[in-house]
């Protein structure tokens, strides 16, 4: 009997001898795993020694519980990671940090009033704990604020999401008809899952509309931009020729840090991610970029040192000759908890993700906005159902409207992010205005300076289809004054009237060559004479209104005809039709020495610029229009290029017209510089907005 208990025994103690044996060997693989910041696998390896544990070990079974708890809670696993803190302090292994993290995890499970008592508990034994401070506050008033709702209207865009993770959205296009996003989807490159998410690393995707302005499915990108590792939270500059991206690469050595990339465009195509290098501390992330709207200035999250504590945003300037120094937007945005995700509506308005201010649970986005009187940053909270208990980030806005798409976790038993649309209905009043040059094609080089009567003072940015959108208010008076390099500035002037619903107003600016002739269109004379028709007269004004803006410039205005009749007579009917429009002008009050009329009758040809075969694409580029070239068509096309011969233009001849004295000393310099007409390689022309 004896001899039986005993062999019991001994056989019961090699059993449990050797389960400990093993759990502590998948502990020693979960350590590895988690030196490396790989929670999934990680939590896979403590899950199994947790399992070969025996419940009677209860420290052992307290302290793997933790490790698994934590692993759980990194990887968004919040049902398994909230069982494995509250077995935590089942056996009485818990700590301030294991309640204030289960507090936190029961509000993204909307449990507030468990969450409550987890926060109490906290405050108990440590009354000054900012976190719990907040975090109990928005246990007690979750509810009320999900019940009391917003404008806000929000959808699920199953267009977009998959069964793994899609998240951070950036629309991008000239008419917002691309989106961007991260997902770990399985079409993502590599054949390895992620060590931390147990997925796929992620990529970037994009989808686009279709003519009918429907979103298509997401498809890969084809170029050098994604690679074998983890890209994701991308944002575009104001001209969208380049794209900044978070990218993790993966070391079996070392832990794995974020760092921001850039990649840029060219041929319609992404080309492959080179480092930014934010700072030479190589042990802190840099992640989530995002480009103020004026492209000044590089906004980001990180833990390097000096912040709030957790992650914090912020920013770094951009400029011609590098990146300034990194520094912390401080209080009231970044807290003790992590801060992440920032965006900008291009209003200028911050948005931007925070587990450390009051609100629903998990990440909650949070909008701040400059206080015109103190210059510090307000903050206002969106509410639901834009917030909700999960986590929501990760803005992206249609041009000024308050529209657009984000992501969350929302409703997703295992975690995974999601696109979500928004829209909160408003009433916007917006300018959108096309930069382009007269008888050619846009000027995405260009810039627009607007002032309004309300003290707006804005220099805005052209996008590659020589247009920009900015929101105006109603009752102000403003003036917008385009220019470029090389061109003759162009401005125009808009009264904003109050309306009830939202209203475009479209402006052009055409700006004129000061290196080729420039056509004057819709110059009209009766045949074989050189009066001007009444029908002339809108084009003259707009070319008065030009020499006005340009005061500085004078022009050669010639007149052409076309190779029909003799050389002697064209020349000089052309001359008195030259002669006819500088009159014109004198007469509405341009200075007669500005203007230098030339008739060339049939001398100079029309010479085809690119933009006109589009309109008649049997001419190509470069085509002169001479006699013989236009005998060798048909006479259809024979009759176009004589009407092309038969034209009105002027070529700039100086820009410097009246800013000099005798001595050659500057007349008049301003006290500060005000936006140049572009000319290059001379004087800068100054336009007065007073």
């Amino acid at each position: 009997m004896k001899s039986g208990f005993y062999t019991y025994i001994i056989m019961l103690l090699t059993v449990l001898a050797t389960a400990s044996c093993g759990a502590d060997h998948y502990m020693k693989k979960g350590e590895k795993f988690l030196a490396l910041g790989e929670y999934y696998d990680a939590a896979e390896e403590f899950k199994v020694a947790y399992n070969k544990t025996s419940t009677k070990d209860r420290p052992k079974r307290g302290e793997r519980a933790a490790k698994l708890a934590y692993c759980y809670d990194r990887i968004n696993s919040n049902a398994k990671a909230i069982a494995a803190y509250r077995n935590v302090i089942r056996y009485e292994k818990d700590s301030i940090d294991t309640h204030r993290s289960l507090a936190r995890l029961l509000m993204k499970a909307a449990s507030y009033k468990e969450a409550a008592k987890e926060f109490q508990l906290v405050l108990d034994s440590l009354p000054g704990d900012e976190l719990a401070k907040t975090g109990l506050l928005a246990a007690q008033t979750a509810q009320a604020e999900k019940e009391a709702g917003s404008q806000y209207i929000v959808k699920k865009m199953d267009i977009f999401n998959s069964r793994r993770a899609e998240y951070s959205p950036m629309l991008f296009g000239d008419e917002y008809d691309q989106l961007y996003f991260t997902s770990t989807r399985n079409e993502a490159q590599g054949d390895e899952l992620s060590g931390i998410t147990g997925t796929k690393n992620g990529d970037i995707f994009f989808s686009q509309k279709d003519e009918t302005g429907k979103w298509q499915r997401p498809e890969t990108i084809e170029s050098g931009l994604n690679t074998e590792f983890d890209e994701g939270a991308c944002c575009f500059t104001p001209d969208q020729r380049e794209m900044y991206l978070t990218q993790c690469v993966t070391d079996p050595n070392y832990p794995r840090y974020a760092t921001i990339v850039k990649s840029a465009r060219a041929d319609a195509s992404w080309g492959k991610g080179a480092p930014v290098e934010i700072s030479r501390d190589t042990l802190s992330s840099y992640a989530h970029p995002a480009i103020s709207p004026d492209g000044e200035w590089l906004y980001f999250t990180s833990d390097m040192p000096g912040g709030k504590g957790g992650y914090d945003i912020w920013r770094i300037r951009m400029t011609d000759a590098g990146l300034g120094g990194a520094e912390n937007l401080g209080e009231p945005i970044n807290t003790p908890g992590d801060e992440m995700f920032p965006t900008f509506r291009p209003n200028g308005d911050l948005y931007f993700s925070s587990n450390g201010h009051k609100g629903l649970g998990g990440l909650d986005i949070y909008i701040a906005v400059v206080d015109p009187d103190t210059r510090r940053f307000v903050l206002e909270h969106p509410g639901y159902p834009l917030n909700s208990q999960g986590d929501d980030f990760g803005m992206t806005f249609e041009g000024p409207h308050n529209r657009g798409f984000f992501s969350s976790n929302r409703g997703d038993a295992r975690g995974w992010d999601h696109i979500y649309s928004f829209e909160k209905p408003e009433i916007i009043q917006t300018v959108k205005g096309w930069v382009y040059e007269m008888e050619g094609y846009e000027l995405p080089e260009a810039q627009v300076y607007m002032v309004g009567s309300d003290g707006t003072n804005l220099k805005l940015s052209v996008k590659g289809d020589g247009s920009f959108t900015q929101v105006i208010q109603p009752g102000v008076d403003y003036i917008m004054l385009a220019t470029c390099k090389g061109y003759l500035n162009h401005k125009e002037e808009l009264r904003v009237e109050p309306v009830e619903e939202s209203e475009e107003y479209v402006l052009q600016f055409p700006l004129a060559s000061i290196r080729v002739p420039v056509l004057i269109d819709n110059i009209f004379y009766d045949f074989d004479k050189y009066s001007l028709r009444p029908e002339s007269k809108t084009a003259l004004d707009e070319l008065v209104k030009l020499l006005n803006e340009n005061p500085n410039v004078t022009i050669e205005l010639s007149a052409h005809c076309d190779y029909k009749g003799s050389s002697e007579y064209n020349k000089t009917l052309s001359q008195r039709r030259a002669e006819t429009v500088v009159n014109y002008l004198i007469e509405h009050g341009i200075a007669k020495d500005r203007l230098s009329p030339v008739g060339y009758g049939k001398e100079k040809p029309k010479t085809i610029r690119k933009k006109l075969t589009e309109k008649y694409p049997w001419l190509k580029e470069g085509d002169v229009l001479t006699e013989e070239y236009i005998k060798k068509l048909d006479p259809e096309k024979q009759e176009i290029c004589n009407q092309l011969n038969r034209r009105t233009e002027f070529i700039v001849l100086r820009i410097t017209y009246g800013m000099f004295d005798e001595k050659g000393n500057l007349k008049n310099p301003p006290a500060q510089q005000q936006p140049t007409g572009g000319n290059a390689d001379e004087e800068d022309l100054y336009f007065n907005f007073d």
